[in-house]
């Protein structure tokens, strides 16, 4: 018959030296010593006075326990106050600073060890517990009313690891002690991200290798995203292979996100999980699988990284936002209103968007003149309010384009290594001066700096349909459906321009058939070029209808204009669509002539 395990109520103490580490490399014997002289004279004496057991002693830290959370509680304010107070003229990078967490459970006694529960819920608490304070649970603040005149606060519920139920979490921060802490990492006006070395589960631990490629490609392709800020391989993969809480890890790091994931390789297939988590909450915000042939390794390596990151830079930056949101306007700083901004646009570019959008913009500058993106976002709105003009065909940029071409130049003088910058730059060149030979330029410079944009490589892909080089425009146009599979419509007008140029006439029809834009003027652009498919595509009678349709439409806007004519409208289809080679606008035009319309 086998033993029942003997098991009692006790109050567990946990803690451990914050950044040991750290400490014991900068100088080993020195830290040891330290260590040594805070034990014997303020951690065992403080034992003793409150009855307090050591279970375990580690090198950098230690579990106790009590017979009473009176006595515990107590004695972890002790500590942590007459440590601060010993530690006060020590230099701050040499300070020894330690986090406590307490709780009152059931434990687990096997000898002189205590297991369970009971010791699983401090030592989380522990890792939990900001520097230099002590982290209880609600059962052991539940027992204290009354007893100890502590300034407790309430930390809210925490989910920690391996403990199915969320445990409620009560703060003390001793006086004096947060003054002793060490250098924290420097948290950024941008999110930031850690990317933990990705674990190998294939059976052949010499596949290490390809995990570790695909969570450094990852971390380089993140890198990429100038409104994040990553943090370097060598601080991140410090911590392979260690059980240590994520909300430790993004802690320690300085990140406000960290994406973990594993690595299983069997045969010819690769299978690899990953997860984005919040490192202030221990969240899972995203979460995605992926399973692939290993026909070629480094295309499927980049496939997945591109993937990933893709994902997970638009769900950061989403989070962002919305936590920017819940905070007063009037503690928004330029960044957090500039990602108000991005999120606004990214729905829809309505006349009224793009009023709300000015005013963000000029409140970015109004905090931050130097701020280049802002810039280039109101380029973009005043790129758009020339667009939405339906009038006679232009020679010369109207007053909007040049105000768009002006921001445009300033933003690129601001910052020419932002690639959000060189691509408003690049469509501010082709639009506004039809100069495609520098445009070209600065789209290929923010592809190579960021190739997983996806705004970049649908505006890109917008340039080649100018261009008239279709192959290169429909490869960036899949690119950014994948990296935005959740797209707006208008990246189908885009794809079916250039599935016109290439000869796909039922195709490119098809996709026109959807109205993609709410502005008129580019709604009757993309009329036009349903006309001129279907007239291609020998559909002569629907043709025929649409154009009777498009010059109808475009009458109804031009109203007592001198110039109204059937002509002068497929003229203004023709110059509005932008097209470099005559070639490109010969074939748009033989298609409208096809329908009945004098092109």
């Amino acid at each position: 018959m086998a033993s029942i395990a003997e098991r009692r109520l006790a109050a567990i103490l946990a803690a451990d030296v914050v950044g040991y580490s750290r400490l014991i490399e900068a100088d080993e014997a020195g830290t040891l010593g330290d260590l040594k002289v805070i034990r014997q004279k303020i951690l065992e004496p403080l034992l003793a006075e409150n009855r307090g057991r050591i279970v375990k002693l580690m090198g950098d830290g230690v579990i106790a326990e009590f017979g009473s959370i009176v006595t515990a509680v107590a004695c972890a304010a002790a500590i942590q106050s007459q440590l601060a107070t010993t530690q006060a003229d020590t230099p701050p990078d040499r300070r020894i600073v330690l986090r406590i967490g307490v709780h009152l459970g059931d434990v687990v006694v096997e000898g002189e060890d205590l297991l369970g529960d009971g010791v699983n819920i401090a030592a989380r608490l522990e890792q939990l517990c900001p520097p230099g304070a002590v982290l209880i649970s609600g059962a052991a603040h539940e027992q204290l009313s009354g007893k100890l005149d502590l300034p407790f606060t309430d930390a809210g519920e925490q989910r920690l690891k391996n403990i199915v139920r969320p445990v409620r979490a009560f703060q003390l921060a001793p006086e004096g002690a947060n003054d002793q802490l060490p250098p924290q990492p420097v948290q950024a006006d941008k999110p930031a991200v850690a990317v933990l070395p990705f674990q190998n589960l294939s059976d052949d631990p010499d596949q290490v290798y390809f995990s570790d490629g695909i969570t450094e490609d990852i971390i380089t392709e993140l890198s990429r995203f100038r409104e994040l800020l990553v943090i370097a391989r060598n601080s991140s993969f410090a911590f392979r292979g260690k059980s240590i809480d994520v909300r430790e890890i993004g802690r320690a790091l300085g990140a406000s996100h960290v994406i973990e994931g594993n690595v299983r390789r069997a045969g010819d297939r690769v299978r690899i999980n990953a997860q984005l988590v919040d490192a202030s909450t221990g969240t899972h915000i995203w979460a995605e699988r992926y399973d692939r042939a290993l026909a070629d390794v480094f295309a499927v390596q980049e496939e997945i990284a591109q993937s990933i990151v893709a994902r997970v830079a638009q769900r950061v930056i989403d989070e962002r936002e919305m936590a920017a949101r819940r905070r007063p306007p009037q503690d928004l700083r330029a960044y957090d209103v500039f990602l108000r901004a991005l999120r606004l646009g990214g729905t829809s570019f309505t006349p009224e968007v793009g009023v709300q959008l000015e005013a963000l913009y000029q409140q970015v500058l109004a905090i931050d003149p130097t701020f280049a993106r802002a810039y280039s976002g109101l380029a973009f709105i005043h790129v758009d309010r020339s667009w939405r003009v339906i009038a006679g065909v232009r020679s010369q940029p109207d007053e909007e384009m040049l105000l768009a071409l002006d921001f445009g130049e300033k933003a690129l003088a601001l910052d020419p290594n932002d690639p959000r910058v060189q691509s408003t730059c690049g469509l501010m060149y082709a639009y506004g001066r039809r100069d495609f030979d520098r445009a070209e330029r600065h789209f290929d410079l923010a592809r190579s700096m960021n190739p997983n944009d996806a705004v970049v490589q649908i505006l890109y892909a917008s340039l080649q349909r100018m261009r008239g080089k279709p192959e290169r425009g429909l490869a960036a146009v899949e690119i950014a459906r994948r990296l935005n599979p959740r797209y707006p419509p208008w990246y189908n007008s885009s794809r079916a321009h250039l599935l016109f140029q290439r000869g796909d006439y039922d195709d490119a029809a098809a996709l026109l058939e959807t109205r993609m834009w709410d502005d008129p003027a580019r709604y009757l652009r993309d009329l036009g070029w349903r006309v001129a498919a279907n007239a291609h595509a020998g559909h002569l009678d629907q043709a025929a209808r649409r154009g009777e349709e498009l010059v109808r439409e475009i009458g109804s806007h031009w109203q007592g204009d001198p110039r109204a004519s059937a002509s002068a409208y497929v003229d203004w289809v023709v110059w509005f669509s932008v097209l470099e080679q005559a070639s490109d606008e010969e074939h748009l035009r033989a298609g409208l002539r096809l329908a009945g319309l004098p092109a």
